[in-house]
């Protein structure tokens, strides 16, 4: 068994100059590619169960899905709750066998967030599994626009939560599609100036892959979560395997041609993070 909590790999980033992937899940198919990738590339992996999953499908069954296939490699993974909006939500993907909760109060005043947040790590403490805050918030390609991590701010939440994590808003937004203008990397610094917490960077699709990898070794952000850059090669692959042969129907067989496009997609999260050959 290879299961792990957010601190578990982070640290570790943190000491050695790279960061691990935060890969987004959908389903099995994408899920499985992730892990199969994480044990090619010696790579520790991050496994986020985020809203739209959730809808989907329930959490025990990711819970179950997630620890499944973990044990089937023997590279870590981090089981991971992204962006739980409540503690009954966070307590709920505890109990059910997420090693991981990231809980979101970044709309909330500063005061209520750490606070918040500050109850839902007392509650992943005493499961012995790890808590991701957010400080700032991070908008949307053609959504709600960003705030920016106020850096005196980040270093309270820091000190008064205790997170294993920080995820901060320094020019990166969630679903977008394409490489970005970059990271504020002088907010980044004023962060860092403040806090030892490491960092996270949610949106990490839109950020430049050079930056990313610089990043990864040159500043505290030592997680990237990647989404939409992976859906959208899930997408074109599934689109191609339906649109090749008009006869086809069954599912099994369809899916079965995303595999290996994700799967080389993957790899090269892993490796351009540093994260291969660290596990």
């Amino acid at each position: 068994m290879t299961i792990a909590t957010l601190a578990d790999v982070m640290q570790p980033a943190l000491r050695g100059g790279y960061a691990v992937p935060g890969l987004v899940c959908l389903g099995w198919e994408d899920t499985r590619a992730y892990v199969m990738a994480a044990q090619a590339e010696c790579a520790p992996v991050i496994l986020q169960a985020g809203p739209g999953c959730r809808a989907h499908t329930p959490l025990p069954v990711l819970a179950a899905m997630f620890r499944h296939l973990a044990a089937s490699v023997d590279v870590p993974v981090v089981v991971h709750l992204d962006h739980g909006y409540t503690l009954d939500e966070c307590k709920a993907a505890l109990d059910a066998g997420f090693t991981s909760v990231m809980f979101d109060g970044s709309k909330l005043p500063l005061d209520e967030n750490i606070a918040q947040t500050a109850a839902v790590v007392a509650l992943a403490d005493a499961a012995g599994a790890s808590c991701e805050g957010e400080i700032g918030y991070v908008g949307y390609a053609g959504g709600a626009g960003s705030a920016g991590t106020d850096p005196g701010q980040a270093a309270r939440f820091a000190q008064e939560t205790g997170v294993d994590a920080m995820a901060i808003s320094v020019g990166n937004v969630h679903l977008q599609q394409g490489p970005g203008t970059g990271l504020d990397l002088a907010r980044i610094r004023a962060i860092e100036a403040l806090t030892d917490a490491p960092l996270v960077i949610h949106g990490g699709s839109g950020v430049p892959r050079g930056q990313r990898a610089e990043l990864a070794v040159h500043t505290r952000i030592c997680k990237f979560n990647i989404g939409t850059e992976l859906r959208m090669v899930f997408g074109t692959a599934l689109r191609f395997a339906v649109n090749i042969d008009p006869s086809r129907f069954d599912r099994l067989a369809i899916l079965q041609d995303t595999h290996e496009p994700v799967f080389e997609a993957a790899r090269t999260i892993f490796l351009g993070l540093g994260a291969s050959g660290r596990s």
